[in-house]
């Protein structure tokens, strides 16, 4: 049976919760490299670990593919999180693949850019975790540049920051997720991994990160 965009979205959600590539700590936060104060860790390596899980998120992405963007001709990963994904979405739908690095590679050719990537081919890039989306446009930006022309980005998660959003459209690059932060609170009160009154402290971090726990 073929799962609704909602249905999915519940149920990746709830798949990050159970393994703890997700863990929501609304009354003790974590520190972010950053130095943000978040009351969410992420950690979508976690997934490579469960064969159901990845099958159901490379099966997610591929569903998206093929009903929205059926003329993909390549698919790329992210160094390096988004890469097996990249990998299983690739071989479900017997496309060629391609990886890209945070920096280039610092010898031989120096590449940024890792496969074969002929110039003008349509390419889907695969992310594990939306951000701020710099990490993510970057990407895009370097498919670009070696002549690919970049159809969408698709990632198993987001935190739903409006600044990723303006950003992704700034760059022309539409974006679609799995799941998201919304979608994980609901699906966490849903099966008592959070208490209901954590909710609003949970949905006030999203809406004001930086003013978290001030």
């Amino acid at each position: 049976m073929t799962l609704s965009t909602n249905e999915l979205s519940t149920q990746i959600a709830k798949q990050l919760l159970k393994i703890e590539a997700v863990v929501l700590r609304p009354n003790d936060p974590f520190t972010w490299a950053s130095g943000l104060k978040a009351p969410i860790y992420c950690d979508n390596r976690l997934t490579m670990s469960y064969p159901d899980i990845r099958e159901s998120i490379a099966e997610g992405f591929a569903s998206i593919i093929r009903e929205q963007y059926p003329d993909a001709e390549v698919i790329a990963g992210t160094a390096t999180a988004g890469i097996p994904h990249a990998a299983w979405v690739a071989e479900k739908l017997k496309l060629p693949m391609i990886y890209v690095r945070d920096k280039a590679k610092g010898h031989g050719k120096q590449n940024l850019i890792e496969g074969k990537l002929p110039e003008g081919k349509k390419v889907v890039v695969i992310e594990d975790l939306i951000s701020t989306g710099g990490s993510s446009i970057k990407a895009g930006q370097a498919v670009r540049e070696a002549g690919g022309d970049v159809l969408a980005t698709l990632a198993i998660f987001t935190y739903e920051f409006p600044q990723a959003l303006e950003a992704f459209s700034a760059e022309g690059i539409p974006l679609q997720t799995l799941s998201s932060y919304s979608k994980l609170v609901e699906a966490a009160n849903e099966i008592g991994a959070i208490r209901s009154e954590d909710v609003a402290v949970l949905q006030a971090w999203r809406e004001d990160p930086q003013g978290f726990g001030k």
